[in-house]
């Protein structure tokens, strides 16, 4: 399967399901947001469809390959995966450096969430799939 393309899908949307193994994962393409109103708006995406989903269903796949981070960014991400939790059943993250992964550290310790991280989109969704 190939990995889907950076950047918004048609339609602007950067948080769409995408199929894998006969399983739907939720995409998250939060890769290369340098404006913070793009990166705030993708996040907003994330909440509507997320928690309209039944809880404990979903796997998540999120890329966060060459974005940026603030402190108001960090502190929405921390309140998206907080509340996002309960309808989450497994997440996955590629794409982490430097900066990016202190603010992983700073997410999964106010959320006490422990999402694994992968350097492959293919392998990060073979993981979210055979999450029992």
């Amino acid at each position: 399967m190939t990995m889907p393309a950076a950047g918004p899908a048609p339609g602007g949307s950067r948080v769409r399901f995408v199929p894998h193994k006969g399983k739907q994962i939720l995409y998250h393409d939060f890769s290369n947001l340098l404006r913070i109103e793009e990166t705030m708006a993708a996040i907003e995406e994330s909440r509507a469809i997320v928690r309209k989903q039944p809880l404990g269903s979903v796997l998540t796949l999120t890329v966060v390959t060459g974005s940026r981070f603030n402190r108001e960014i960090v502190e929405a991400l921390k309140e998206l995966t907080k509340g996002n939790k309960p309808y989450v059943k497994a997440g996955a993250i590629v794409g982490l450096s430097g900066i990016q992964r202190v603010v992983y550290v700073a997410v999964t310790q106010f959320t006490g969430r422990r999402l694994p991280t992968f350097s492959s989109v293919e392998e990060a969704k073979d993981h979210l799939v055979g999450v029992p």
